[in-house]
């Protein structure tokens, strides 16, 4: 697993960039997350909603509660215009940050 800061300080630029393409609900966002990230990454309930909320709290997302048909209602996030614009920084600071690392350690993509 990696470091529990470094997990911390990118959580989000990933929720973010899911819910980019489509609204997602927190299962959903926390399940992509180990699913593409190959296990590596993993977000319990207890850090991710928080996380979902704080989010909110600033305007970079608007959940919505949807309720189907034999499902529990579940609410939705998507991302906000001034959420887009977050998630562009962060997109740029992190690749600075991953080009200045790969430099400094040697690293070259793979």
């Amino acid at each position: 697993m990696l470091d529990r800061e470094l997990k911390k300080g990118s959580a989000e630029l990933l929720i973010l960039s899911l819910v980019d393409d489509r609204p997602r609900h927190g299962y959903d966002i926390g399940q992509l997350i180990e699913l593409r990230s190959r296990g590596v990454l993993r977000f319990n309930v207890a850090s991710l909603y928080p996380l979902l909320y704080r989010l909110e709290g600033r305007g970079w997302i608007r959940g919505r509660w949807v309720e189907r048909a034999g499902q529990r209602r579940r609410r939705y996030y998507r991302i906000t215009p001034t959420g887009r614009k977050v998630l562009a920084a962060q997109r740029d600071g992190w690749q600075e940050f991953v080009g200045a690392i790969n430099r400094v350690t040697g690293i070259a993509h793979a």
